[in-house]
């Protein structure tokens, strides 16, 4: 007689004999999901995040009684930082409130928009930039400055009406900002409307000189240098015409250097700009891509110049 099929009928175990399978699976997933996480941060940051170790590069320089109590977004007050950036040589670009485009271009041709970028061409070059602007009440256009600046990180905001009246004003601010904040063999006024080779400022400012104090400039227009430790002061309408005077009054040696104010891109040419046609370059937030694109420009050698 065939044996009949058996069927096994498997009863489910006690609720207690359970919990311990259930507790096993759910920290399973946690630590695989914790692992998870651990790894897609790593490998993609969130966006606009910083450590907060980063020291601000962007400062809001306040001349109100001496001392400094270090660079931040917050500001520093008056006098010299005990623990001021080295560097052969800080440029202050000056801008304004209207030329947000002439940034942007800047940004997008020979000067870079990251801090890393910042950061490997003040190494190769010895050089720092910031742009470097006042203040205004007009709510709304500080409100837009603020955003850039926590975009970008390279800015030195003076507690100065921004004004074109008051630029000889702002310029003198600018040295004692640039004084305080920087230990440099030169301080570099540059305006945002020129087309700025900083490899060949570089090695135009690393030449030996005999004299301690040099005035280098195109005596034209150009960026200008300067020591900022000057106690009387006299206010021209136009800034650089201004400093020209007070280096009269001091013993410093002149250098005229044309290489900063070519009409175009040659194999000597620091700074580029529209002269006699325009004080910088005609339309410059065009002009300056335009520029940039050309070999001759961004990718030509940089060589010695004899001026």
């Amino acid at each position: 007689m065939p044996s009949s099929p058996k069927s096994f009928y498997g009863r489910p175990p006690p609720l207690s004999s359970r919990r311990p399978a259930f507790l096993i699976i759910f920290c399973l997933l946690v630590g695989v999901s914790g692992f998870l996480y651990g790894i897609t941060s790593f490998l993609w940051p969130i966006h606009g995040y910083r450590c907060l170790n980063t020291r601000p590069r962007s400062v809001r320089v306040v001349w109100e009684q001496l001392g400094s109590s270090g660079g931040s977004n917050d500001g520093i007050r008056g006098g010299i930082g005990k623990d001021r950036h080295k560097v052969m040589g800080f440029v202050g670009i000056q801008t304004g409130f209207g030329s947000v485009g002439r940034r942007q271009s800047l940004r997008r041709t020979w000067l870079p928009s990251d801090r890393q970028g910042l950061e490997r061409l003040e190494e190769a070059t010895g050089l720092a930039f910031r742009f470097i602007i006042g203040r205004t009440n007009d709510k709304s256009k500080m409100a837009t400055l603020r955003k850039e600046i926590a975009e970008y990180d390279d800015f030195i905001q003076l507690d100065i009406e921004e004004e074109y009246s008051k630029l000889p004003y702002k310029t003198l601010a600018f040295f004692k900002a640039a004084y305080a904040l920087f230990e440099a063999e030169f301080y570099v006024k540059a305006d945002d409307d020129i087309y700025l080779r900083p490899d060949r400022l570089s090695l135009l400012l690393a030449k030996e000189r005999s004299h301690s104090l040099t005035y280098i400039g195109c005596m034209k227009k150009g960026p200008v240098f300067t020591d900022p430790k000057l106690k009387c002061f006299r206010m021209f309408s136009n800034e650089d015409v201004t400093i020209g005077a007070w280096m009269l009054a001091m013993n410093v040696n002149h250098e005229n250097n044309h290489g900063l104010c070519s009409t175009d891109c040659t194999s000597t040419s620091i700074a580029v700009w529209d002269i006699p046609k325009c004080s910088g370059l005609c339309n410059p937030e065009k002009k300056m891509l335009e520029l940039h694109q050309k070999e001759s420009c961004s990718k030509s050698p940089t060589l010695e110049s004899d001026e």
